[in-house]
């Protein structure tokens, strides 16, 4: 089992602007634009980089779907911060 992952990050408040940004992403956007264009965490300015984090180190929500999405496979999944579009770059 996965103890740490790195993942890049865009939060946004509403559903919507989520599945905007994921459907964009498959068009071929590129994450770190996005993220600094939409993201209203702080990591946004970093292109959504969250660097490599343990497992339970975020909120449960959030680490559940980094530590079980696809890599490299953008995902949606909600928190009590916002919408998050997660794109997981490894696990070891």
């Amino acid at each position: 089992m996965a103890k740490t992952a790195a993942a890049l990050h865009i939060l946004v408040k509403h559903k919507e602007q989520a599945e905007d940004i994921l459907a964009q992403l498959k068009k071929g956007a590129k994450f770190q634009t996005l993220a600094k264009k939409f993201s209203t965490c702080p990591t946004g300015k970093k292109g959504g980089d969250l660097g490599e984090f343990r497992r339970g180190q975020m909120v449960p929500q959030f680490d559940k779907a980094v530590f079980s999405a696809e890599i490299l496979t953008p995902v949606l999944v909600k928190t009590k911060f916002g919408w998050h579009v997660i794109k997981v770059l490894y696990r070891t």
